[in-house]
């Protein structure tokens, strides 16, 4: 049984390959440097009984690098050309594109990148895999219109696990900063319902030296956001997405929050097939590991635990979808 989802075959209606590109080469294309630490949940704010069901106690990464000056050249260029693609997240982020991986193979590749992987699962210190849905892989994000506004409010992610890369040199960059709040969602939430930003000597700022730098993130657990740039200038960053292979913890992706975001015709198919996904690991961990001796109640709750996220899957997927937790409105 395979442990993740692979990336589809066949892609939607509507998306075609970018012409003459090249061939992702990770002998050429990358230079992993692991990070050098990492800050915890704990650090945060965060109780041991809110960290025990996540993918992850870490919190996110010093800087590392994951790509050589050649790839950063290529993704910068790729970034570029997907720019013609690209939409907004309602009020959030101005211009991003999603789904950039089912038009370019050498972003695909990248974003499925087993070595890369390797690396993101010894940053977790769990095992995981690029997340089953390809609407989370290579997410970019782009400057706004207008100097002064963020290029992406402070919020928390969608999906429990990705990095943030610079696609843009970040050491010629007017503002934009990327920032980290060193407390919990919720600290975040009071700060945002009293109309406060988070205060400045809770907000770090990571140093990436350049362009194919990354921090990793436990994205639905650490708010963050992209400050706005002083002057006008390109802006690019990268988000990948990964997926926790170990199945029994929460799913941590809001893929409701995603209505109205995504293609509806891709989001429909992705969601499904992730809900399958953890659906059939739960279901196997029951197959391997239920012992006798148990009563029928016991028996029927372990089946039912075991498909709650195709069940959750099935009744967002017939309503509308609900006010999004994650945005933090108006907070800049």
């Amino acid at each position: 049984m395979s442990v993740a989802v692979p990336f589809p075959q066949v892609r939607p209606d509507g998306y075609e390959w970018l012409d003459d590109e090249p061939a992702f080469d990770p002998t050429l294309h990358l230079d992993i440097r692991p990070p050098t630490g990492v800050t915890m949940l704990t650090d945060l704010g965060y109780r041991l009984d809110e960290i025990a069901a996540t993918a992850t106690p870490v919190a996110f990464s010093t800087p590392f690098r994951i790509l050589s000056d050649d790839g950063a050249a290529v993704l910068l260029d790729t970034a570029r050309r997907l720019r013609a693609f690209q939409t907004n997240a309602r009020d959030r982020i101005e211009n991003m594109v999603r789904g950039g991986c089912y038009r370019s193979r050498w972003l695909r590749d990248l974003c499925l990148s087993s070595e890369v992987t390797e690396m993101m699962a010894e940053v977790y210190g769990t095992a995981v895999a690029p997340h089953t849905m390809p609407l989370h892989l290579g997410h970019l994000n782009y400057e706004p219109a207008s100097v002064g506004d963020a290029v992406d409010k402070w919020h928390h992610d969608t999906l429990a696990l990705d990095y943030v890369m610079m696609v843009s040199d970040p050491t010629t960059l007017p503002g934009g900063r990327f920032e980290v709040f060193l407390g919990t969602k919720d600290d975040a939430a009071t700060f945002a319902a009293a109309g406060k930003r988070p205060p400045t000597d809770r907000v770090v700022v990571p140093d990436f030296p350049g362009p194919g730098w990354a921090i990793a993130l436990h994205g639905n657990m650490v708010v963050h956001r992209g400050a706005p740039l002083d002057s006008a200038a390109e802006r690019i960053t990268m988000v990948n997405g990964y997926v926790s292979l170990d199945r029994s913890g929460d799913d941590q992706s809001r893929s409701r929050d995603l209505v109205g975001v995504d293609d509806p015709a891709v989001l429909a198919t992705e969601w499904a097939r992730h809900a399958a996904w953890r659906g059939v690991g739960r279901l196997q961990k029951v197959v391997d590991d239920l012992p006798f001796g148990i009563d029928n109640e016991w028996a029927a709750g372990q089946l039912e635990e075991a498909i709650t996220d195709v069940q959750q899957a099935i009744r967002d997927l017939r309503t509308d979808p609900s006010p999004t937790e994650h945005y933090e409105r108006g907070i800049e």
